[in-house]
């Protein structure tokens, strides 16, 4: 089984790192435009990895499964990667696979919901 509490933990970690960068390393590099771009993916990083916490607690309370903590990981290294890489230099092009990560984090999210509901339904 996958310890999805240190990967959120670790999540943590490098919106943190990858947030000051972008404060204080990249503030003078690129355009404002890119700095937006860093600024999201580091919005998205940091409250995705706090939602990975959250479902890690509900995966070993059995409240939800790993498909959710999966479907979030994915979701967000594809959104936020591809919003780093665009602000570090990659083709302009690269941004249409960063709704592809937001479709698959949404996804992890329903997922969720599908399993708190039927959950809760078989505990009635």
């Amino acid at each position: 089984m996958v310890n999805w509490i240190a990967i959120a933990a670790i999540n943590l970690a490098i919106a943190v790192a990858l947030g000051a960068f972008g404060a204080h390393g990249l503030k003078n590099m690129v355009s404002t435009q890119q700095l937006d771009w860093w600024h999201t993916a580091t919005l998205y990083l940091l409250v995705h990895a706090l939602g990975l916490l959250m479902v890690g607690i509900l995966i070993r309370l059995n409240y939800a499964t790993q498909t959710t903590a999966w479907l979030l990981q994915i979701g967000v290294i594809i959104f936020a990667g591809s919003l780093y890489a665009m602000t570090l230099g990659a083709p302009r092009w690269f941004g249409a696979i960063t709704p592809i990560g937001g479709v698959i984090m949404i996804a992890g999210w329903l997922w969720l919901a599908v399993t708190a509901f039927r959950i809760g339904n078989s505990t009635i």
